[in-house]
């Protein structure tokens, strides 16, 4: 890399102006270039891009590594810290499926996970696939969907080679010593299998990398044979696939952000057609599930806002009646039900809890239980376990200073048994952390949660750096949970915080409501008043500030950006959605149709054109000061494509009037997640990292 003074000098991409207009709106795109013609199939193969935007990508690439060179020494102390917190020779606790307990398990040194089971009976174990093995020779190796047929003869799962999440289909005999078959490719990763352990069921993307379609595979036939199940006509309507806990029926979930639908397959009828529960309406949303004969459905219709829970016959499915409706401003977020039992994990004013509910008869819930936890805030979820007849449920707790840990719950007589604690290898002591929920407030008067977690000995007179997270879209509501990775953060003096903003459905489905369409400005402005309750209450100062979010949290951090640089020292910015108004004019792109109801239409409504225009990233960069800002971004990214965030640095170097660092960091062989080998992908913690010890000019140790 040339350097000049002894710095690197930064890219400067060509301007090619391209004029966009709708709605009478016109707008010069300068750098619309960088979106290869040939997308789709860069997609598949990153080597057919276009030579001049990848020269472009490589040079971005050099110019964040010439920069960060000085950091090298300190990226490997990182590395070698993120790793031995990581324990190497790792295991998942069994899982039992009639006479097999089902585990996944690490390798000391090991990047892949490796599938295994034993046999209740004997103390052998079978390996079923060794990811280690699988991954040699490919630089980038994930498995998806891992299931063995109710035999427990066959194993069926996906694999990704490129980060494009196109699938392909392999099939393995665990009679036959032979390879496993390669059956097909460009599928969604959604896999289950019929009762005869025969029949596959499994989900394909079509030209424009949408899951619109399901196949049935017969075991021995030949993959062309695969019988078409269901075809959504609707370019904004996804097709999910999975089962009933109970195992007796195969359920076709069609859905876009506000509502959805759900067709079911008998197991023990696989050739049976799908037969439609409900149709889809708008702002209904439902999902079903079976027990003991009848039909167990979450939803949010007629008065259930945040979601109820209604059962029907499966004879007349269209015909629901309420079973159980959590009080005013209880999230009903997810269930896992059994033979006996319904387990609900609810939330309430951002915090979770479990709720248990005997087994109904004639549509009536049976008294309820709870188990409560004391810490400030928390993060439980559910485990989806084989056991669907027994009283044992399977759950995970975890806080910002709690190791993720799994316990079986005995819902019949409360007993509560530690099964596995994620261990720390190198050492960790929880007693030397301490985290907080605190309520900031937003400009219109809306409290937003915040979780904060910092060491004892953290100074806390604003002299603290601190890093501030958020994500506020879809209505995924961010875990308050444990990372050991952070603490390389934390013992260096950080404070870490995840703001709980509009958009997510922490405080319930009105709070995602109010984050999204004509309210998403909901999002920034919270984010913002965190960062000013955190300054306020002295965890930090400005330009003491590092802000992070990725996908649809990074447009969280442009749209701050553009909005208040000023209070902001650093920004990481990872796979981010910066383009949103030309991405969400272009019906073209994978995500585009489903995501009109997450941010509107701005094609047929010049109202929401405008709406976008006025917080979309890319076209509200000004000529100011920003802050050191690191991007990152997978070039066979199909959520995210690389040209967004490849686009906005463009800009934003064009238009800054400062000489801080800002970075494109592009993976040239991955996608929306990043590398997949779990050491691989401590390499880019170590650098985001590093970055931010840097531009904040922390003591290196």
């Amino acid at each position: 890399m040339t350097t000049q003074n002894g710095l690197p000098i930064a890219p400067i991409a060509k301007r090619q102006p391209t004029e966009v207009s709708i709605h009478g709106d016109f707008r010069i795109d300068e750098y619309a270039w960088l979106r290869a013609q040939n997308w789709q199939q860069a997609l598949e193969d990153p080597f057919l891009l276009e030579p001049e935007i990848r020269e472009y990508l490589e040079n971005e690439n050099r110019y964040a590594e010439t920069t960060m060179a000085d950091t090298k020494d300190l990226q490997k102390i990182l590395f070698e810290e993120l790793k031995g917190r990581i324990e190497e020779e790792d295991s998942s606790v069994p899982d039992r499926d009639g006479d097999y307990a089902y585990y996944v398990r690490h390798r000391k040194g090991g990047q892949h996970p490796i599938y295994c089971r034993r046999h209740i009976q004997q103390d052998q174990e079978e390996i079923l696939l060794d990811g280690d093995s699988e991954a040699q020779g490919e630089q980038y190796f994930h498995i998806d969907s891992f299931e063995h047929s109710p035999d427990h003869r066959y194993i069926a799962y996906c694999i990704d080679t490129n980060g494009s999440e196109y699938y392909t289909l392999h099939l393995k005999d665990t009679q036959n010593a032979g390879p496993p078959l390669v059956l097909m490719g460009h599928l969604q990763g959604d896999l289950t299998w019929a009762a005869d352990s025969r029949h596959l069921f499994y989900t394909r993307l079509n030209e424009a990398h949408r899951p619109d379609s399901v196949f049935c595979y017969c075991v021995g036939d030949d993959a062309e044979q695969a019988t078409l199940v269901y075809q959504e006509q609707d370019p904004g309507f996804f097709v999910n696939l999975n089962q009933t806990r109970s195992r007796r029926f195969i359920v076709i979930h069609v859905h876009n952000h506000d509502s959805s639908e759900n067709w079911l397959i008998p197991t023990a009828a696989p050739n049976q057609a799908p037969q439609l529960i409900r149709q889809r309406t708008p702002e209904i949303e439902y999902q079903v599930e079976e027990c003991r004969g009848r039909l167990i459905i979450h939803t949010n219709i007629g008065d259930a806002e945040d979601y109820k829970l209604m059962t029907a016959n499966p004879a007349k499915p269209a015909q629901w009646s309420d079973f159980y409706l959590p009080k005013t401003g209880v999230l009903l977020e997810d269930i896992l039900v059994f033979e006996n039992y319904l387990v609900c994990l609810e939330r309430e004013a951002g915090l979770p809890r479990i709720i248990f509910v005997r087994a109904f008869s004639d549509d009536v819930a049976g008294e309820a239980h709870r188990i409560c936890f004391d810490e400030p805030c928390y993060e439980l979820d559910l485990i989806d376990t084989f056991d669907y007849r027994g009283e044992w449920l399977r759950f995970n707790y975890t806080s910002m200073k709690t190791p993720n840990s799994v316990y079986d719950y005995n819902m019949q007589n409360h007993e509560k048994v530690l099964r596995k604690k994620q261990k720390i290898p190198s050492g960790y002591h929880p007693e030397r952390y301490q985290i907080h929920r605190f309520l900031a407030h937003a400009s219109d008067g809306e409290t937003i949660p915040l979780s904060v977690l910092h060491a004892h000995d953290t100074p806390l007179d604003g002299s603290a750096p601190l890093l501030l997270y958020a994500y506020g879209a879809y209505g995924h509501s961010m875990p308050a949970a444990f990372s050991s990775h952070r603490l390389s953060l934390v013992n260096r003096g950080f404070v870490y915080a995840i703001a709980h903003v509009r958009g997510g459905m922490e405080k319930g489905y009105a709070w995602y409501k109010a984050g999204k369409l004509n309210q998403k400005k909901n999002t920034f402005g919270d984010f913002i008043a965190c960062a000013e309750h955190l300054i306020k209450q002295k965890f930090t100062k400005r330009q003491r500030i590092a802000i992070q979010g990725g996908s649809a949290g990074g447009l969280t951090i442009g749209a701050v950006l553009n909005m208040r640089p000023e209070l902001f020292q650093a920004a990481l910015a990872e796979v981010p959605f910066m383009d949103v108004l030309n991405t969400i004019c272009d019906d073209t792109l994978p995500l585009t149709p489903p995501e009109w109801q997450e941010w509107g239409d701005p094609i047929v409504n010049s109202e929401v054109y405008q709406y976008i225009k006025s917080y979309s990233p890319y076209d509200q960069i000004r000529q100011c000061d920003y802050p050191h800002v690191l991007v990152t971004t997978g070039l066979s990214d199909p959520r995210v494509t690389y040209w967004e965030p490849a686009k906005w640095v463009a800009r934003l170097r064009a238009h800054k009037t400062d000489s801080r660092l800002l970075l494109l960091k592009v993976n040239m062989m991955a996608g929306h997640s990043g590398v997949t080998g779990r050491f691989d992908y401590l390499k880019e913690i170590a650098f985001k990292y590093a970055f931010l010890l840097k531009v904040f000019n922390k003591q290196l140790k």
